[in-house]
């Protein structure tokens, strides 16, 4: 490991904030992986004789109207949302880094193109044109992360589009190319690493806004589909049992701290990262 990034970690563990934000987005991590053995009961064990309790020492969440424990799927519901998001941005950031490397790189008539197909994505809203794609691909949890993975396409190829502008300007990038180097060599070797910290915070941004629209898509019954435990499909069953708060309540705060804590950490990136954002930091603390 190289010593920037690890100058790049231990600023953002030394921000309590991002700290705080990383700390949450490792338990969720944690809970994607373990939790069938954290998780007190089965996520679709009904018990129509404990239905709609409030929480208790026996559910700390309380139970749903099939007397499902509502901890235990607000846990297994972790893992839905962590593998969406992680597929879906990872569509978005190698469609969208690749575009923007192209457009940013060569220019003319290359840039004019792709980004004219990224703008006519991006006109759209996000949330309007994932429907639109789930309704026509059909309901469920792989055409729901294809829908998010190409509806954040346009914002990683601007990102990338962006920095490959001005890098392709750069004194080494001008020598690379008067010394006879290929596009492709000099993507690879001198715009890509470059591009790499951008598109970093990005990802993590993306992350969030991922998970909030696929508890979204699921809310609206297009994403994960029943009985498989959803953040979003848990605040759609609880919305019709206004005295059982804790329905809606837990899942909507999982829900709520996730989308926080990516954004918190990636906000620490981003001042990390930046050379400059990281300077005016280090001035302030008298570094």
């Amino acid at each position: 490991m190289s010593a920037r990034p690890v100058s790049a970690w231990s600023h953002l563990l030394r921000r309590p904030v991002s700290a705080a934000g990383l700390g949450v987005v490792v338990l969720l991590v944690v809970l994607a992986f373990l939790g069938r053995r954290l998780a007190p009961y089965g996520p679709n064990a009904v018990d129509v004789t404990v239905a709609l309790q409030p929480p208790s020492a026996a559910h700390w969440f309380g139970t749903d109207d099939l007397g499902r424990d509502v901890l235990s799927r607000v846990v297994l519901a972790a893992r839905v949302s962590l593998e969406v998001s992680l597929i879906s941005v990872g569509i978005a950031l190698v469609v969208g880094v690749v575009l923007g490397l192209v457009a940013g790189y060569f220019g003319g008539w290359a840039d004019a193109v792709v980004m004219r197909l990224v703008d006519v994505v991006f006109a759209f809203p996000i949330m309007l044109l994932a429907i639109a794609i789930v309704a026509v691909l059909g309901p469920g949890v792989t055409t729901a992360t294809v829908a998010i993975g190409v509806v954040y396409v346009p914002v990683f190829a601007r990102v990338t589009r962006a920095s490959a502008l001005a890098l392709r300007e750069e004194p080494y990038v001008k020598a690379a190319v008067g010394i006879g180097a290929g596009p492709l060599r000099i993507i690879r070797t001198h715009v890509l690493p470059n591009v790499s910290a951008p598109v970093i915070v990005q990802t993590s941004l993306s992350l969030a806004f991922a998970i909030l629209s696929e508890a979204a898509l699921s809310f609206l019954g297009l994403g994960v589909q029943p009985p498989q435990p959803s953040w979003g499909r848990m605040l759609f069953d609880g919305k019709g049992f206004t005295d059982a708060w804790w329905m809606s309540v837990f899942p909507g705060l999982a829900i709520f701290v996730t989308v926080l804590a990516f954004n918190l950490v990636g906000d620490g990136l981003r001042d990390v990262l930046d050379p400059r954002q990281r300077s005016a930091i280090e001035s302030r603390s008298g570094r």
